[in-house]
């Protein structure tokens, strides 16, 4: 009998990040191209008797109802119309995706939940994507994959034609930044004169679309991060010098990418920050058909 089921969570990178002020919502109006690569998380959920369960094989992840993988059970839970508290399934996960990186893994890891708990629960795909959004700006990205444009908070999407197919050099440092922290250095920094000029009528999507002017390939909260952590701005010039045809910080950090149009070139990148003690993964872009073909998988296995 098959009870288990299994997916991958894959990262995300932004190709390009544009903060074109505070919203009178308080939060950023952004212009993001999201990008997903191969490096994944696994979650496994096995039905089985009892209350519902959550285990993570990386200490610093909560395994508690603080998760996004927990939030987003209970929400699938109560949009099937059932009662009490959640039972009959435990799920694992498995982290490979670094915590406070700019890569998205909390968030895709709540939107491979969404697909497994949708199946098993009988949830429509319209139902998950509301749910998506409630869990975080960045969660209903996941459950589209490939690259996508997301405009207001990054949850606006519109499916662009894939990127073409690059080898990634991914570097973690050895620090994290949390999102709030980015984008109070960028407010510090550049947040007052922008974020006057979105308070009012101007913030429709006919003037942002004028704010958008600049280099078509660009994260505004790298200048700020890396103010504070000048180790970004090294390597991303690390990574152009190795032949990266694009590089820069993933989303609000610390994470830095760099594309390669050859494996060869990656990996010699990749190689080069290693032996200079760097936290270094090779990696590779994933397209829109192959990130959908991988939900959901049912493994086999015994109950």
């Amino acid at each position: 009998m098959s009870c288990a089921v299994r997916v991958s969570a894959y990262a995300k990178i932004n190709l390009s990040l544009r903060v074109l002020g505070v919203r009178p919502d308080g939060y950023h109006e952004l212009r993001t191209i999201f990008q997903s690569i191969a490096l994944h998380d696994t979650l496994t959920a096995r039905v089985r008797r009892g209350p519902f369960a959550l285990e993570c094989d990386d200490p610093a992840c909560p395994a508690d109802e603080t998760n996004l993988v927990w939030r987003a059970a209970e929400r699938v839970w109560a949009a099937s119309g059932r009662r009490g508290t959640m039972r009959g399934v435990e799920v694992r996960l498995a982290k490979r995706i670094p915590l406070q990186a700019g890569l998205g893994g909390g968030s895709s890891d709540a939107a491979a939940a969404l697909r497994v708990f949708g199946s098993l629960w009988r949830v429509n795909q319209p139902s998950l994507r509301d749910i998506a959004a409630t869990l975080g700006a960045d969660v209903p990205y996941f459950l589209e994959g490939g690259t996508v444009l997301g405009l207001d908070r990054g949850d606006l999407l519109y499916p662009l034609l894939d990127h073409p197919a690059a080898w990634v050099t991914l570097v973690v440092p050895p620090f994290g930044v949390s999102t709030a922290e980015a984008y109070r250095w960028w407010d510090e920094v550049r947040g007052s004169d922008v974020g006057r000029a979105l308070s009012g009528p101007a913030s429709d999507h006919q003037n942002v679309g004028r704010a958008l002017s600049g280099p078509a390939f660009e994260n505004d909260l790298q200048g700020p991060v890396a103010a504070h952590h000048p180790e970004i701005a090294r390597i991303v010039s690390a990574l152009q010098k190795a032949g990266a045809f694009h590089a820069a910080m993933s989303g609000s950090g610390s994470a830095v990418f760099g594309l390669f149009s050859r494996r060869p070139a990656a990996e010699r990148a990749t190689r080069v920050l290693q032996k200079k003690g760097v936290r270094a993964l090779l990696t590779r872009t994933v397209n829109r058909a192959a990130y959908q073909r991988s939900y959901p998988r049912v493994v086999p296995t015994p109950c």
